[in-house]
């Protein structure tokens, strides 16, 4: 089972790459949606069209309209002036699906092979994250069909981590130290791990939210120059809203659930250990994030960028931490 995980996993890994570079084609030779098309060059669009953008005024809940992503009509599908590049956004989508699949079954292997939880070390975190980051981006894509290319950057971050993972980070199947053989690794790494996979989507969908409006302001140097082809800047930053407001709190009984192991374990709560310390700056940085993105008087770039650091911060927890900083947490098995 062990070595059928490992054979799933460059399964995997190929095609999240084949996907994206199918997520690119369509990027570069697909035609921009029809609201964008009217907007650029200055004619007006249908009301429901603009709605579907999120032009339409926002609700008591963060200013979120009901209708701001039921419209499916700004579909690739339909606003593709090329067939080719949609057949292309087509096959990405199929290879993203297959590409889960083996994910999963790489996963749920590795899981048999090990009779535990597959979560135990660096490898099989950044697989659970990546594989949850995935699973995230196709609830997306099932209901924002607009948004289809923002796929080739999420295949991009998960095919870079699953490669890191692969290359530096892989430990054989084995038993757990024994200060990891506990219900509560289900629970609290489980928990962090579905956060971060879905964080990771948040950040893409940040990043891309900088870049389009870079984009709409004129300016035309790498990488606003990518924003051509992106979804609608207002578009861009309720998803990056969403996605992070069903993160939070999930990171946050993360973070509360360590602190329980912590002291079933180690007699206290808090240890003041490198890996609780950046699990709570995570966490103040992303309820900054969401602080700020209630707070009117604060620009949506300055929110998406609180975003973008949020992700930083993450990535200093999982990999700075785990590589380079010795504490209790020290469990990486590379």
């Amino acid at each position: 089972m062990g070595g059928l995980s490992n054979q799933l996993l460059v399964v995997t890994i190929f095609s999240y790459v084949l996907a994206m570079l199918a997520y690119a084609v369509e990027y570069a030779f697909g035609a921009r949606s029809m609201v964008g098309q009217r907007v650029l060059s200055g004619a007006a669009a249908p009301a429901e069209e603009l709605a579907s953008v999120g032009a339409g005024s926002g609700s008591a809940a963060g200013g979120l309209p009901a209708s701001d992503f039921s419209d499916k009509s700004l579909s690739p599908d339909t606003a593709d002036g090329s067939a080719a590049a949609r057949w292309a956004g087509i096959t990405a989508v199929a290879l993203t699906l297959l590409g889960y699949l083996g994910h999963l079954a790489a996963l749920v292997t590795r899981g048999i092979a090990a009779d535990r939880a597959p979560w135990g070390n660096m490898y099989e975190f950044v697989m659970t994250a990546t594989l949850v980051g995935v699973s995230a981006w196709l609830v997306v894509l099932a209901k924002w069909r607009n948004l289809r290319h923002l796929g080739l950057f999420v295949t991009l971050v998960a095919s870079i981590l699953l490669a890191i993972a692969g290359m530096t980070l892989y430990v054989p199947v084995g038993p757990l130290v024994p200060a990891l053989q506990s219900y509560w690794l289900v629970i609290h790494v489980g928990a962090a791990s579905i956060a971060s996979g879905i964080f990771l989507v948040g950040f893409v969908a940040a990043a891309m939210h900088l870049i389009r409006l870079g984009h709409d302001q004129g300016k035309r140097n790498f990488p606003y120059s990518l924003g051509e082809r992106l979804p609608q800047a207002d578009t861009l930053e309720r998803v990056t809203f969403r996605v992070h407001a069903f993160a939070f709190p999930i990171w946050t009984f993360g973070v509360i659930a360590g602190a329980i192991w912590a002291e079933a374990a180690w007699g206290r709560y808090w240890n003041w250990d490198p890996k609780e310390v950046w699990s709570f700056v995570a966490w103040v940085v992303y309820a900054c994030y969401l602080h700020a993105r209630s707070t009117p008087s604060v620009s949506r770039r300055v929110t998406s960028w609180i975003a973008i650091v949020g992700w930083a911060t993450m990535l200093v927890n999982l990999f700075g931490v785990n590589l380079v900083a010795s504490g209790l947490h020290s469990y990486a098995g590379v």
